[in-house]
C-alpha cells in the first residue's frame, strides 16, 4: 500500500526480492488459531498461483504495531485446526532450536514453548474449551514465531513453501506430517557423520533435549523423541500427503523447488536429493 511498483517487485525466489523502502501500513494483528505466530513475524507468505508456488515478502516494516494473543479466541477452532496448526507451532519451536542459527534467546523461549506443547497440545485437541491447554498452545505459538524470527528453520519448512504453493495442502498438515520424518532424516545424517562432516556432539545433546522435554523423561534419547512424535501425529489424525494429490511422479519437482527456499539454509546438516526424497516416499 505504501511502496511504489508491484508486488513482484518485492517477492522472494519469483521475484525481484528487493527491500521495502516506506514504512508498511500499521496493522493490527490479532490471531484466532495457534500455529503460526505470525502476529510477531516479519514476513508474509504469499501464493503466486500461476508458478504454483508460495514465497515470502519480507521486511522489518512488516511487523504488526499491536499484536494481541487472546486464548479464548482459539476456543471455537475445531480439532482438525487445532491439531494442524498446533504441530506447525511445535515444528516452529524444534527447528528454530535445532537450526544452525540456534542462540541463547531463541534457545530459552523453545525450551518454554515445548513443555507447553508436550503437556497440552493433545489435550487442546480433546477438549477445545480446555483454557489451560488453550492458554498454552497460544503462548507456544506466539514463542514459535518470535524463535523462528530469530533464528532459522529447516528442512520441514523449506519442504512446507514449495508443497503448499503446487497442492491444496494446509501449511499445518504438511508440517504434521514431516516433522518426525525430517527428525529421523536429521538424526541418522548427523549420526552417520557422512560427507567428512564430523559427529557433531553438540547438536545430538539437543536431539535428545527436546526428546527429554517432549516425554518428560530426563534420561530419554533423541529416538524416543521422535516416536513421541509419531504417536502424536497418530493420536491427533494427521493425513498422509496423498490425501492432497500428491504422488510419487511429483517428488522431483517438490525437492527441487524445496532445495530453493530460504527455510532450507537452516536445516542442522545439508540434505541429499536422496535424502529429501526418501522423505517423501515415506510421508506419502
Amino acid at each position: 500500500m505504501t511502496n511504489a511498483g508491484e508486488i513482484t517487485d518485492y517477492l522472494e525466489v519469483v521475484g525481484k526480492g528487493q527491500a521495502l523502502t516506506q514504512p508498511s501500513a500499521p496493522y493490527i494483528a490479532i490471531p484466532t488459531t495457534a500455529g503460526t505466530g505470525s502476529e510477531v513475524t516479519r514476513n508474509a507468505v504469499i501464493g503466486v498461483t500461476e508458478q504454483r508456488v508460495k514465497v515470502s515478502l519480507r521486511s522489518p516494516f512488516m511487523l504488526a504495531r499491536l499484536a494481541i494473543v487472546d486464548p479464548e479466541l482459539t476456543y471455537s477452532s475445531p480439532p482438525e485446526i487445532t491439531a494442524t496448526s498446533g504441530l506447525d507451532a511445535l515444528t516452529q519451536l524444534i527447528e528454530p532450536f535445532l537450526s544452525n542459527a540456534s542462540n541463547p534467546m531463541t534457545d530459552a523461549i523453545c525450551r518454554e514453548g515445548l513443555q507447553r506443547v508436550a503437556r497440552s497440545l493433545r489435550c487442546a485437541y480433546e477438549n477445545g474449551a480446555d483454557a489451560a491447554a488453550r492458554e498454552d498452545m497460544s503462548v507456544a505459538a506466539l514463542f514459535g514465531g518470535m524463535a523462528l524470527a530469530n533464528a532459522k528453520l529447516g528442512a520441514v519448512h523449506g519442504f512446507a513453501g514449495p508443497i503448499g504453493g503446487m497442492f491444496p495442502a494446509p501449511h499445518g498438515a504438511i508440517c504434521a506430517r514431516l516433522l518426525p520424518l525430517v527428525m529421523e532424516t536429521n538424526l541418522r545424517a548427523i549420526q552417520g557423520a557422512r560427507h567428512g562432516v564430523p559427529l557433531q556432539a553438540p547438536i545430538l545433546g539437543r536431539f535428545a533435549e527436546v526428546a527429554q522435554i517432549l516425554t518428560s523423561d530426563p534420561s530419554a534419547r533423541a529416538e524416543d523423541g521422535i516416536q513421541w512424535l509419531h504417536e502424536l501425529c497418530t493420536a491427533l489424525k494427521i493425513p498422509s500427503l496423498a490425501t492432497y494429490g500428491i504422488k510419487e511422479s511429483d517428488f522431483s519437482a517438490v525437492v527441487l523447488q524445496a532445495r530453493k527456499a530460504s527455510s532450507m539454509k537452516g536445516n542442522p546438516i545439508e540434505l541429499t536429493d536422496s535424502e529429501l526424497t526418501q522423505i517423501m516416499e515415506r510421508a506419502l
